[in-house]
């Protein structure tokens, strides 16, 4: 009977070494130990793997509730002497083994990058490093290596053209020689067959149409008025006009804040000067949004060879045929500024 008895207590002891047993287990495999209140994203560099200030971040940024847990499995499986970079997503309720299987495995959640309203390289380089890993003189430097840019099929004055302003699901920590192949291969997604027939029927290449394009964009904030202004430079072009487009000159300056051209910024020396220069400028003035790139593709047919602001100042022009009618187009609205001091 004795012997039952301590039989008895020994089967309910193990069936109770193992339940705890279970349930450590559980605490250090399924517990959630992170609860942000949405999903947090860690940043882990190239040059900065450091394990401590890793667990620091999901303390602070990712609520961690037991980082001495994360660290014990991190250490247990390896982790610190195998840190991969990247941009992680801890989401709420995850447990540390679930958290650090993605993080030995590098998946990563990637960025969504974006870029428009963009003027210069060094405004595009700006842009990116704020969404990469990568800093702003390693992405400019491609972008001013004119040997790299041939190798695209473009050159330093053009390359901002190989840009098509969208949404890229991109990693974060991408090379940026990856992100440069990847871009070339957006550019000639973008430009596909129809796009490039109606560029060649305007004997107009890929990066002459965005080129226009991006005088258009500069000349006017109405969308509506893309395929007209278009039209119009479209007009010079094959008279053999100059185009005389304002916002080049503003380029050649180098002020795109000016409200008034005058006479000393007309005679500004620059290629980009097309108060001086006959035809294109050699590269966009902006990055081209593909809006202002299809309504130069699909130009407004006109006799318009002149424009000017409207005089109420509400970004919208006035067209003109003759330069008789531009000039009193003009009149109205210098008039107009003279008000306004």
């Amino acid at each position: 009977m004795k012997i039952r008895k301590k039989l008895f207590l020994w089967i309910c002891a193990g069936i109770l070494l193992v339940a705890a047993c279970g349930v450590g287990a559980c605490y250090f495999l399924i517990y959630p130990h992170f609860r942000p209140t949405e999903t947090r994203y860690i940043h882990i560099y190239e040059d900065r793997k450091d394990f401590d200030a890793l667990c620091r971040e999901l303390v602070d940024s990712a609520d961690c509730r037991a980082i001495e847990v994360f660290k014990l499995l991190a250490k247990l499986r390896q982790y610190p002497e195998n840190i991969k970079s990247g941009r992680y997503a801890v989401e709420p309720k995850m447990s540390s083994i679930e958290l650090l299987n993605r993080l030995r495995r590098g998946q990563q959640s990637p960025v969504r990058l974006t870029f428009n309203n963009i003027r210069l390289t060094t405004d595009l380089a700006t842009r990116l490093s704020e969404q990469l890993m990568m800093g702003v003189g390693e992405l400019q430097r491609p972008l001013d290596d004119e040997k790299y840019c041939q190798s695209l099929g473009f050159n330093t004055q053009t390359i901002s053209s190989m840009f098509i302003p969208n949404t890229y699901e991109v990693y974060w920590n991408i090379p940026v020689d990856k992100l440069m192949e990847r871009m070339k291969r957006e550019f000639d997604a973008f430009w596909n067959e129809s796009r490039r027939r109606k560029a060649e029927n305007m004997r107009l290449t890929p990066v002459e149409v965005a080129t226009l394009a991006s005088i258009v964009e500069e000349e006017t904030a109405a969308e509506d008025e893309y395929a007209r202004v278009a039209g119009l430079y479209v007009n010079r072009l094959y008279k053999g006009m100059l185009l005389q487009a304002d916002p080049t000159v503003k380029f050649a300056v180098g002020d795109f804040s000016l409200r008034r051209i005058l006479n000393v910024h007309l005679a500004v020396e620059s290629p980009y000067n097309t108060y001086l220069h006959e035809g294109l400028p050699p590269g966009p003035i902006r990055i081209p949004s593909p809006k202002s790139i299809d309504a130069v593709l699909n130009y407004e047919h006109h006799n318009y060879l002149y424009m000017c602001a409207k005089e109420n100042f509400s970004g919208r022009h006035n067209f003109a045929v003759t330069l008789a009618e531009h000039t009193r187009n003009a009149n109205l609205y210098h008039k107009a500024l003279n008000r306004r001091r």
